[in-house]
């Protein structure tokens, strides 16, 4: 068995973990919408046609803000589509996933479903196929209270009430060539700052979000971000990431490292962003909203663009991708990454919520069950309060084709007054690590706990017939002594350690 050792200090914070982080998001893609939260016939559905199952298992998931209606989707959308009686809505094509688009869930109905859920909504705006005046007038049908044309619309619709949206995407992925309006980051960034400046006159407490590039990988990386944000820098407060990590021909360290490339690319951005801050004299700190990131096997799916010329159909089954416990373990990993950024990280979406490479898969008049990625997310979520902490670390390295010697064992940890939580990912395929976790400097004398997700079968997962073949599983090997804590770490394993004051809850 390996050794690893990990320090954690009551004074090294990082800054405090803000909620959004722990966000998820819907698109019009697939089963998502139809046959996943909305599914009127199925024996759990209320009166407004959502599955209460699904309902339920959101809300275990934690999410707290969720980012709608896309993605890709919403470069060709009017949202003038979404509202009003449905039965009078269009049906529209959907050129981003070659599907129809029903609009029976509009941005009533959606908003609904979320107040059930208990999550924020984060809107984008369409900057692909529309510009300035429409994301003013979406703006002022969500967010007016009344007195105008379209705030009295909304009204005359069912909502008196605002939406009161408080984060907006200003467009979606425009740095890439498939994107409907797809532009140059001069035009582009020209586009956002005219459209942000126009929104802040209407509502000036709001918070918006640039498009940063798609992912590290794309040739304009870098270069997008500067040309987006020397012309939007002043007027916006969070610049966009997306990453998607998946296994590829077999090599399984590479992508249990996955968390390396998301921290280089977070990292990448910070000093883009602050590079630009200086250039500019400006006081003002952008942000980043990571507000896509999973695994994703895009190579393993039935590609929309292989669906037939002509068949444009609702809710066909796209990109449900089956996790295993390694998914699992890199997306905890992911987790751990985003909390060791909390300082400039202060929203993330995972990408996405329900049957679109999702933690919760449902069958049609079937149940709905968890995928192994919905467990470090909902552990994560419901203990990493408070604080991230800065963590020091020492453990073996392990050999990557992707990404050099990376370190075998990598954790974050919050602590919020009364608890402090430790999330750690052993990248070994075949060695476990005991690790030893020093707090002496906190004053903690109370209930120790640790659980995580591994199996003798990495490739492990939750199907139809078999919906809880992996769990959260107690990790016994957890001792105490009163300054230190010892657990031993399977090999590919993700493991959340909680230590407590006597008389606070070590778990959720």
């Amino acid at each position: 068995m390996l050794d690893a050792r990990l320090t954690v200090h009551p004074s090294l914070q990082l800054g405090p973990i803000d909620r959004r982080l722990f966000g998820g998001f819907v698109e019009h893609l697939g089963r998502h919408i139809y046959d996943g939260i909305y599914e009127p016939a199925h024996p759990t559905a209320g009166a407004d046609g959502f599955r209460r199952d699904v309902i339920d298992l959101v809300k275990e998931l934690g999410v707290t803000c969720v980012r709608y209606p896309g993605g890709n989707f919403v470069s060709g959308l009017r949202w003038e589509d979404t509202v009003g009686p449905v039965e009078s809505r269009p049906r529209r094509l959907d050129l981003a996933w070659h599907s129809t688009e029903p609009n029976t869930v509009g941005l009533h109905e959606f908003s609904a479903w979320l107040e059930q859920v208990g999550a924020d909504l984060m809107l984008a705006v369409n900057l692909g196929t529309r510009g300035v005046q429409e994301a003013l007038d979406l703006l002022e049908y969500a967010n007016i209270p009344g007195g105008t044309e379209l705030s009295d619309r909304r009204s005359k619709n069912g909502r008196g009430k605002p939406f009161d949206v408080r984060m907006w995407c200003l467009g979606n992925e425009m740095d890439g060539p498939w994107q409907l309006g797809h532009k140059n980051a001069t035009d582009y960034g020209t586009l956002a700052a005219a459209t942000a400046r126009a929104m802040r006159q209407l509502d000036p407490a709001i918070q918006l979000v640039a498009s940063g590039s798609s992912g590290r990988a794309m040739p304009t990386f870098g270069a997008w971000e500067r040309g987006v944000l020397e012309e939007s820098y002043d007027v916006v407060d969070y610049v966009s990431c997306h990453a998607y990590y998946a296994e590829k021909d077999g090599d399984a360290a590479s992508f249990l490292a996955s968390g390396v490339d998301m921290d280089r690319y977070i990292e990448d951005v910070i000093s883009i962003l602050d590079e630009v801050k200086t250039d500019k004299h400006s006081s003002k700190t952008v942000n980043i909203s990571f507000d896509e990131w999973n695994v994703w096997y895009q190579d393993q799916y039935n590609d929309v663009r292989r669906v037939e010329i002509g068949d444009w159909p609702v809710a066909a089954r796209l990109l449900e991708d089956r996790y295993n416990v390694t998914d699992a373990v890199v997306v905890g990993g992911l987790l751990i990454s985003l909390l060791n950024h909390a300082d400039r990280v202060t929203s993330a979406s995972l990408a996405q919520l329900v049957n679109v490479i999702a933690p919760i898969m449902t069958e049609p008049g079937g149940p709905a069950w968890r995928q192994t990625t919905f467990h470090p997310f909902a552990q994560t979520a419901a203990v990493a309060h408070g604080h991230a902490m800065r963590v020091e670390i020492e453990a073996s390295t392990l050999p990557t084709s992707a990404f050099g010697d990376v370190a075998s064992v990598d954790a974050a940890a919050s602590y919020d007054g009364e608890r402090v939580a430790v999330f750690v990912v052993n990248r070994h395929l075949e060695d476990a690590s005991r690790l030893t976790i020093d707090l002496s400097a906190f004053e903690l004398n109370g209930n120790v706990m640790a659980s995580g997700i591994w199996d003798d079968d990495r490739l492990a997962a939750n199907t139809l017939e078999a919906p809880d073949r992996v769990k959260l599983r107690e990790n016994s090997s957890v001792r105490w002594n009163g300054s230190t804590v010892t657990v031993d770490l399977p090999p590919v394993s993700w493991t959340v350690i909680t230590v407590t004051r006597t008389g606070t809850e070590a778990g959720a």
